[in-house]
C-alpha cells in the first residue's frame, strides 16, 4: 500500500513553495519524522519530515520546481514495497523521477554543483532525522543584518566538513565534454551552489583532486546565477525572482508606497557602551554569550519605547485605528543567498540582559545555519538593522510590513570629539561615535514622538546608567 505525500501549508497561509532538494531518493527506508525533503516558500527555507514510515517509491516533483500547496511530492509504500522509479515529466505533469538517469538536454532536474546521482552510490548511514545533503544544507552561508533597502549583514563563512568528499558527478557514461566526475565536499558543493558555480567548469586544487572552497570562490566572480550558468565571457544573465526575494520585494515595496517615511539621524559618544561591553565579558555569567553594543542598543530601545509607545505601534488602514501592543517582539533582518528575512525575539521586552543576549545569539546562530522557520518571522513589531558591521555610518531603512519603525545601527569608530567635563570646560578627545538612524510612519509618529524616541536610545547609548531613569 502506497501513500502520497502532499506539500503542507508550513505557515500563515503560504500557497507555494519551490522544491529545493530532495533528502531522499527512490529505494530509500525512512522512519516517521526523517527528513524528506528541503522547500523554499517565501519566507524560509524549511525541511518536511515525513508523516509516513516505509519505502521510498517516487519523488513526484523535481528540484528547481514550484508546486502549490496540496501537490502529491512523493510517494511512500509499505516496509515492503518495491521501489519504483519513472521517467522525468514536463513542468507540472508531476511524473515519478528517476533519480538516476541524467536529465534529458534542456531539462533541469538538480541544483547547480550536484549533478545527477551515480547508479550506484554508497551512501553514508542515515541518522535519525537528518541525512548528509541535510547536514550539508545546515552550513549555509548567512548573513545577520539590518534592513537597509536590500539589508546588510555581518557574514558568516560556511564552515569546512569533517565528511569525506561526495561525488557531484555521476562517472562518464561517455566521452561528451563536462561528463566528468566531480569531487566536492558538501559545503563547498553547497556554497558553489549559492554562488552559482558549476562544480564540473573548475580545475581542483584541493587533496586527491577535491575541489576546495577557494576553487569555488575563485570561480564565483564569472559564474553565473544557479537558474541560468552564464557562458564564459557573457556580459549578463537573469535569474528568476521567487520565493523569499520575491516575498521581500514586495514587502518593501508595499512599506515605501503605503507608509509615509520620515527619516532622522542623531551622532552618539558611545565610549561608555563600549566600555559597558568589555565589563560584561568579564562578568562569569557573561562569558558563554556575544555581548556587542546592539545588546545595548537593543535593551536601549525598549526601554525608550516606554516613553513613546507610538513607535510600538501599528496603523491599521483596513480598520482605521492604531494598534498598541503591550509587547515587543524584536526583529533583527537577515540576509540569505536568497533574500532578506526578519526574524525576531518574542517579547524580547520580558528579557533580562543576559536572557536578551542568549536569545540574540541563538537567533543569529538560526539564521546562519539557515534554520530560520516562518513562526520566527511572524509578528514582529520592531526592527533593529546593524550596518555598522560594514564600517557604513548609517542609512535610511525602510520600515517592516506591520511596524511603525526601524532603527539602524552605524559603525562606531574612534574619532575627535568635543567633551564637556562636569564644569563645562571642553576638550578635545578620541572617542568612540556612532550615528543613529530612526525611519518612521509620519502618518501617527509625528516628529516631536520620533525625535524624543531617538533622543532617549541616544542617552541610554551615550550613558548606560541612564537605563535606570526609564
Amino acid at each position: 500500500m502506497s501513500s502520497e505525500y502532499k506539500l503542507p501549508d508550513v505557515g500563515e497561509g503560504l500557497t507555494e513553495a519551490e522544491i529545493v532538494s530532495w533528502k531522499v531518493k527512490p529505494g530509500d527506508t525512512i522512519e516517521i519524522n526523517d527528513i524528506v525533503v528541503e522547500i523554499e516558500t517565501a519566507k524560509s527555507l524549511v525541511e518536511l519530515p515525513s508523516p509516513y514510515a516505509g519505502t521510498v517509491e517516487a519523488l513526484l516533483v523535481p528540484e528547481g520546481e514550484t508546486v502549490q500547496v496540496g501537490t502529491p511530492i512523493i510517494r511512500i509504500g509499505s516496509g515492503d514495497a518495491a521501489a519504483t522509479t519513472g521517467q522525468l515529466s514536463s513542468p507540472g505533469a508531476h511524473e515519478p523521477i528517476d533519480t538516476n538517469v541524467p536529465p534529458a538536454e534542456g531539462q533541469n532536474s538538480t541544483l547547480v554543483g550536484y549533478g545527477p546521482r551515480e547508479t550506484v552510490a554508497q551512501r553514508r548511514p542515515r541518522k535519525a532525522s537528518a541525512s548528509p545533503r541535510s547536514e550539508a544544507g545546515a552550513a549555509t552561508q548567512m548573513q545577520v543584518q539590518g534592513a537597509f533597502g536590500q539589508g546588510q549583514a555581518e557574514a558568516a563563512d560556511v564552515p569546512d566538513s569533517d565528511e569525506p568528499p561526495v561525488p557531484a558527478q555521476p562517472v562518464a557514461r561517455s566521452e561528451e565534454p563536462g561528463n566528468v566526475r566531480v569531487l566536492a565536499k558538501p559545503p563547498v558543493r553547497k556554497l558553489a551552489k549559492d554562488l552559482g558555480v558549476d562544480l564540473r567548469s573548475l580545475t581542483p586544487s584541493g587533496p586527491e583532486g577535491t575541489i576546495s572552497r577557494d576553487d569555488v570562490q575563485a570561480a564565483a566572480s564569472g559564474a553565473a546565477a544557479p537558474s541560468a550558468p552564464a557562458a564564459r565571457g557573457e556580459r549578463e544573465w537573469r535569474e528568476p525572482i521567487k520565493g523569499v526575494r520575491k516575498m521581500m520585494g514586495q514587502a518593501m515595496v508595499e512599506s515605501a508606497f503605503s507608509a509615509p517615511h520620515v527619516t532622522e539621524w542623531v551622532t552618539v559618544d558611545v565610549t561608555a557602551t563600549m566600555q559597558f561591553c568589555e565589563r560584561l565579558r568579564a562578568r562569569r555569567e557573561f562569558r558563554d554569550v556575544r555581548v556587542s553594543p546592539l545588546l545595548v542598543l537593543a535593551r536601549a530601545a525598549m526601554l525608550a519605547m516606554r516613553r513613546t509607545p507610538e513607535i510600538n505601534s501599528w496603523w491599521d488602514a483596513g480598520a482605521q485605528e492604531i494598534v498598541f501592543k503591550g509587547y515587543v517582539n524584536l526583529g533583527i533582518a537577515a540576509a540569505t543567498p536568497r533574500g532578506l528575512v526578519v526574524p525576531n525575539v518574542k517579547d524580547a521586552d520580558q528579557l533580562s540582559l543576559l536572557e536578551l543576549a542568549q536569545a540574540l545569539g541563538e537567533l543569529t546562530d538560526t539564521a546562519r545555519a539557515g534554520k530560520t522557520q516562518p513562526a520566527e518571522m511572524s509578528g514582529g513589531t520592531f526592527t533593529i538593522t546593524n550596518v555598522g558591521v560594514f564600517g557604513v555610518d548609517s542609512g535610511t531603512p525602510i520600515i517592516n510590513p506591520g511596524e511603525s519603525a526601524i532603527l539602524c545601527f552605524g559603525a562606531a569608530k574612534r574619532q575627535p570629539w568635543v567633551v564637556t567635563d562636569s564644569s563645562g570646560a571642553e576638550s578635545l578627545e578620541i572617542r568612540d561615535v556612532c550615528t543613529l538612524a530612526l525611519s518612521f510612519d509620519h502618518r501617527h509618529v509625528d516628529g516631536e514622538k520620533g525625535s524624543r524616541f531617538l533622543a532617549d536610545v541616544a542617552a541610554i547609548m551615550e550613558d548606560p546608567a541612564a537605563a535606570l531613569l526609564f
